[in-house]
């Protein structure tokens, strides 16, 4: 039984979009306003502009191979089993920490109503974890009636989301805003570009929305509209992410949240809870919009995560490289039924051993950590399969290229302790699965990606934001962008496999 082509050109530009747009906005816009001041406006369309390209690079490999949880297979044809394993866990630590993450948001939304699932230092208490642990169940069922019945409600649920966050945002800004904000206190940039660049990973994590699109590949009805889908969903979003930058930015009261002006570093701390619900605080009609996007946004989000990271514990048992239940599919619904349950319960869990955490900002760090060192592997693939490929976009070369440096980047300005943690977490499970599943194949086509990683955490480690901050911000960026375009770009193509077949769809299915 295959999966079924349920998903409309519709459904995927609002599972991109929904799915993209929740804790984001949120939270992250507060997070990258600390570090960069209002000139986090100008770190979100920066950040629209990096996640383009590798978005576009997602588009070429997704019309040629379009199958469930193809970003964690890609890499399997064109450098083979190890090199796949480590992409997969990768990917499947970003997944493995965002549904918790939206659960958790959720959590700090229900604040507002019930104080005691959280303690005074902010964090979510027994209860708070327990509920947060239910949330994350909850996620399942909206998956598990089939890929109709999901795009259905995801287009129905996230289309209303979509409108309740753009209303929030202009009541925002129509109730608080205040250009002073903007040219006072140090200025649109006052911690100049360092700033600005440092607070990007945190918008990377809200952009990563449109991986969940070739993730649904296999399951759309027209292969050929992934493309625009996946460029419409990055427009979308990044229009939405601005939207609720200038908002944030505008919309803050210093004396209101107790802060002396301008003191932007200051201002995650003395908005502890949902940084929207504390804002609309002095204003009850936007208020009770804030607390519905803050519980309803995370949600949609949530599940929508949920799903696509089961189809990449999917992708994974086709590969071999964990349990093959992980790719029986439901007699009924044609879905990955032992895929989503063992997702889901294991989300439950990292939910409720992830609560006590000091600010749902170091989870999300984490998380985009491991996304992009994943991400950074699907431009090689696509210049080494590229020959085989009847989809081709133009500039192949040079967007492949920029998607790489640009993933490099991110995970570099994530910072330390983020990147270790990330990639311990990656080299534990990989070590485990390979011996377990014998995935310890084509080790020569790896060596670049295991020294990619290597290096990505030695610049962390010595650069501004590391342990011994021995260079600079700007010179550890610019080492960091010419070192992985210079040396590891073409040694990933190089050490691709001689012998790369591109499956047809008849035998993506029966695999």
């Amino acid at each position: 039984m295959p999966l079924k082509k349920e998903l409309s050109y519709l459904d995927l530009i609002i599972l991109g979009i929904a799915g993209a747009v929740g804790t984001g906005a949120l939270f992250s816009t507060a997070g990258m306003t600390a570090d960069a001041g209002p000139s986090a406006v100008i770190s979100w369309i920066l950040g629209g502009v990096f996640y383009l390209f590798i978005g576009l690079t997602y588009s070429e490999i997704s019309m040629n191979l379009p199958e469930a949880g193809g970003p964690s297979r890609y890499s399997l044809y064109s450098h083979g089993k190890l090199t796949n394993l480590i992409n997969a866990m990768a990917d499947l630590v970003w997944y493995l920490f965002i549904p918790p993450i939206e659960a958790l948001a959720v959590v700090e939304g229900l604040t507002f109503f019930f104080p005691s699932l959280l303690t005074p230092a902010g964090t979510p208490t027994l209860l708070g974890g327990l509920v947060g642990v239910i949330l994350l169940i909850l996620f399942i069922p909206f998956n598990y009636f089939g890929v109709k019945a999901f795009g259905r409600s995801t287009t129905s649920f996230g289309a209303v989301k979509l409108v309740l966050y753009v209303a929030l945002a202009l009541g925002v800004m129509g109730v608080f805003f205040s250009a002073k904000n903007f040219v006072s206190y140090g200025g649109l940039a006052p911690f100049g570009l360092a700033g600005m660049f440092t607070a990007i990973p945190l918008a990377m994590f809200a952009f990563g929305g449109i991986r969940v699109i070739p993730d649904y590949a296999e399951e759309a009805r027209d292969r050929r509209r992934l493309s625009s889908a996946i460029i419409l969903t990055v427009i979308g979003q990044t229009l939405i992410y601005v939207l609720f930058a200038i908002a944030f930015v505008g919309g803050i009261n210093w004396s209101k949240v107790a802060l002396s002006p301008g003191n932007w570093t200051g201002v995650t701390s003395a908005l502890p809870g949902n940084p929207f619900v504390d804002l609309s605080q002095s204003n009850s009609a936007l208020l009770i919009l804030a607390l519905i996007v803050a519980l309803i946004g995370p949600f949609v989000t949530g599940y929508i995560y949920l799903g696509a990271g089961t189809r990449v514990l999917f992708a994974m048992g086709r590969t071999g490289i964990v349990t093959k239940l992980m790719k029986q599919l439901h007699s009924t619904y044609s879905i990955p039924v032992w895929a989503l349950l063992v997702f889901g319960i294991v989300g439950a869990v990292i939910t409720f051993l992830t609560s006590p955490i000091p600010t749902i900002y170091s989870l999300i760090s984490d998380a985009v950590v491991a996304g992009y060192l994943g991400f950074a592997v699907n431009p090689v693939a696509m210049m080494a399969m590229r020959k085989k490929y009847e989809y081709k976009l133009k500039g192949g070369p040079v967007i492949a290229a920029l998607a790489f440096v640009f993933s490099s980047l991110i995970a570099f300005w994530s910072g330390w302790p983020s990147v270790p943690y990330s990639v311990i977490i990656i080299a534990i499970a990989v070590g485990i699965f390979g011996a377990v599943y014998r995935a310890f194949e084509n080790v020569f086509n790896s060596l670049w990606y295991i020294a990619y990683i290597a290096f990505i955490t030695l610049m962390t480690y010595i650069g501004s934001d590391g342990a011994l901050s021995l260079i600079n911000f700007y010179l550890a960026s610019a080492l960091v962008a010419v070192i992985s375009v210079a040396v590891f770009f073409p040694w990933g193509i190089i050490s691709a496999k001689r012998d790369i077949k591109i499956p047809t769809e008849q035998e993506i299915e029966n695999q």
